[in-house]
């Protein structure tokens, strides 16, 4: 019986990781009266921090190794944030909830409170994200990026320390934490376009499971699943990952859907931005259609020079036939 369960939720250990998992373990227990107990994943995102991001080479660096405990039925649940969620999830599971999403801007975190335009020239701003790195140097080319993976907490003190002059972030990590008043700059998505499923928490079950599948419909924020899966469509389509600089970010606006999406080459010289609207039961369509836009403004172009760069040769002009 259901009533006897004990589930798990399975989760990475970083803080706001467990923050995350004990959010949904609270929620869970509230539905359900159940006792749900976290058990701590290392996958290989957390135990690979010497690397850039986009060299490891993998998807599911913050995801594979949970999915395989929860496909093994050593765990119920999975909590992710869904930008770390490959578009591809493995046969037998399921996204099967996303609360309200919180805000999902990048954000500036700096010890003198500085915003993108007051940094000095030559200021040296810590991120390990393509999207963010190339956005960043086609508003200020004159910046030195440096690599800084870790913690929320640790990328934070290395700006605040001086480490660094600022790190890219997200809006939404912070504001869980509630450290949200050490942001110094909410970056606009005129600047930045977020990453795709940013500011999102992904519950993950095993697809044959029905009683957690009710128990995730009590979960699930409607809006958020819309948003994010029609920001999933272009992720799809355009093969994107950490290895590709490449944004989007859907928002309800009246009676419709409306989504931002950039394209951009490494070094920010090729920027490609789009605006699409759509219904919202239409959220296929309006990524297929910003997918389209960023293809024919160029975007097929900039993402094989990227690959290329890369050692990872391949055209992205042909995916909307498959």
């Amino acid at each position: 019986m259901a009533a006897e369960r004990r589930l798990v939720i399975g989760t990475r250990g970083s803080k706001l990781a467990v923050w995350q998992a004990e959010y949904i373990r609270a929620r869970i227990e509230g539905l359900t009266g159940l006792e749900v107990c976290l058990q701590i994943i290392h996958t290989t995102g957390d135990r690979v921090l010497d690397v850039p991001l986009a060299k490891v080479g993998s998807k599911g660096l913050f995801t594979k190794e949970i999915e395989v405990e929860l496909a093994a039925d050593t765990i119920d649940v999975a909590v992710h944030s869904m930008k770390d969620v490959p578009t591809e999830v493995p046969e037998g599971l399921v996204i099967a909830a996303m609360p309200e999403r919180v805000d999902p801007r990048d954000v500036l975190v700096s010890r003198g409170g500085l915003t993108l335009e007051t940094l000095p020239q030559g200021a040296r701003v810590g991120t390990s994200s393509l999207r963010r790195i190339a956005q960043l140097r086609a508003v200020r080319p004159d910046l030195e990026i440096v690599d800084v993976r870790g913690n929320l907490d640790t990328r934070m003190r290395k700006a605040e320390s001086g480490e660094v002059d600022a790190v890219v972030l997200a809006a939404a990590g912070l504001t869980r934490m509630g450290w949200a008043d050490r942001i110094s700059h909410y970056l606009p998505s005129a600047q930045m376009v977020p990453a795709v499923g940013q500011g999102a928490i992904g519950v993950q079950i095993r697809a044959d499971d029905e009683f957690l599948l009710e128990t995730c419909a009590q979960l699930n924020d409607p809006m958020t699943m819309t948003c994010v899966e029609a920001e999933r469509v272009v992720m799809r389509l355009l093969e994107g990952g950490c290895q590709v600089p490449i944004g989007a970010n859907a928002r309800i606006e009246g009676e419709g859907l409306v989504m931002d999406g950039v394209v951009a080459s490494l070094d920010g010289s090729r920027v490609i931005r789009a605006t699409v609207e759509g219904a919202l039961d239409e959220g296929e369509s309006v990524g297929r259609e910003m997918t389209a836009t960023l293809l024919q403004k160029g975007a097929g172009d900039v993402l094989a020079d990227v690959r290329t760069a890369a050692g990872a040769d391949g055209r992205v002009d042909t995916l909307l036939e498959t």
